[in-house]
């Protein structure tokens, strides 16, 4: 019996993962097939729709997968689509939608309602916007070789950009995760 219970586990383990490939997958290629700029005054601001899969996958299950869903995306995003921005393209990428999803996953994972995924949405997009302006005043200057005054001067840039697309990703979200989530639950 026990080994029985050992091998439906592990089945688990397994179907989990896989499924969090596919959500990875359809990450990379959606950030592939869709960015564009939301400002034209900083065209390197580029909305993509990448985040949508990882918090479909930090809904479905929990703040920690949403994490490492995130990581991984970060890493495959900047070694393949978007290699340009290097580093630091993959560690400011872990560090916003990390945010966004450890918030929105810890807020949502303990109670899955509809208002409390409105709730830890708009949490996550007001964590992410927050924090992005700390991480771009610490670790833009640093990579990008421009003073912070520079920086500083782009954030209300950076604030509405980051508001803009989490709030995007987020609305996506809370619009197809119902519809979704049957099936990463089978």
């Amino acid at each position: 019996m026990s080994h029985e219970i050992t091998q439906s586990a592990t089945q688990g383990n397994t179907l989990k993962v896989v499924k969090m490939g596919l959500l990875v997958a359809l990450s990379i290629v959606l950030v592939y097939l869709v960015h564009f700029p939301i400002f034209p005054a900083v065209a390197f601001l580029e909305y993509d729709p990448a985040d949508i899969p990882i918090l479909i996958g930090t809904f479905a299950f929990g703040p920690a997968a949403g994490l490492i869903l995130t990581v991984v995306t970060s890493v495959i995003q900047g070694l393949t689509v978007s290699a340009a921005s290097g580093l630091y393209g993959i560690l400011m990428h872990v560090i916003a939608t990390g945010v966004l999803v450890v918030t929105s996953g810890s807020i949502y994972w303990k109670h899955k309602t509809k208002k409390r995924s409105v709730i830890a949405l708009a949490a996550g997009t007001c964590a992410m916007a927050v924090v992005m302006i700390g991480a771009n005043m610490i670790i833009t200057p640093i990579f990008m070789g421009v003073p912070a005054s520079a920086v500083w001067a782009l954030m209300p840039f950076i604030v509405g950009f980051n508001v803009i697309k989490a709030g995007i990703n987020s609305l996506v979200t809370f619009v197809l995760y119902k519809r979704i989530s049957p099936l990463l639950h089978q």
